[in-house]
């Protein structure tokens, strides 16, 4: 079993730290959540949607940005983004787009093939892809995977940004990232949560 008797909630507002060792249950708990990948047993909840049951309500209110960013390397940032936009049904995408690119600090990009652009920027623009549609729940895995020093202190800040509106739920195998973005820590290993508690009181 991947995960088992794993129980915690995440508050608006909140972000919230999976720390754990590769292989600990992580990845498949954020699959789960998102309806990306159907659980065999017990309930998981998002906005108080059931991701089995309601599983349309769920994806509309989650944004995901899984561990390697799916982006289509040979369109432009913008062309990207308004494929995304459109896939979302979302009115005036264009002008969701604009936003976004601000938000993310690439609207001198938008002309910009994402084959060209490093993995910081393609970081972003899977940033970028899952706020599109304004979600409540934000999902990252491993966001600042393979990033240099400087793209994950921008990434960590936009995070930190992004999480004061919304619920976010990242995941890390880093104690410092985990100490250094979340409001609440969830240590999980073999599958099951071991702690959970605030950075502070886990470093104590």
């Amino acid at each position: 079993r991947a995960i088992e008797d794993l129980t915690f909630n995440a508050r608006q507002g909140e972000i919230v730290g999976f720390l754990g060792p590769n292989g600990a249950g992580k990845t498949t708990t954020m699959r789960i959540l998102c309806g990306y990948m159907p659980p065999t047993a017990g309930v998981a909840k998002v906005a108080g949607f059931d991701v089995v049951e309601q599983s349309l309500e769920v994806r509309k209110r989650v944004g995901y940005l899984p561990e390697t960013v799916p982006l289509y390397t040979d369109m432009t940032v913008f062309e990207y983004l308004k494929f995304m936009a459109d896939l979302h049904h979302l009115p005036e995408a264009e002008d969701r787009v604009e936003e976004v690119l601000e938000v993310v600090h690439m609207e001198d990009r938008s002309e910009s093939l994402i084959g060209n652009l490093s993995k910081g920027m393609r970081q972003r623009i899977g940033l970028a892809q899952a706020i599109l549609h304004k979600p409540e729940v934000l999902i990252l895995d491993e966001p600042t995977i393979g990033l240099d020093p400087a793209q994950i202190i921008e990434v960590r800040n936009l995070i930190r940004e992004l999480g004061k509106e919304r619920t976010v739920l990242l995941s890390t195998h880093i104690l410092s990232e985990a100490q250094q973005i979340c409001d609440r820590v969830l240590i999980i290993n073999k599958g099951r949560i071991v702690v959970e508690d605030t950075p502070e009181r886990l470093q104590a």
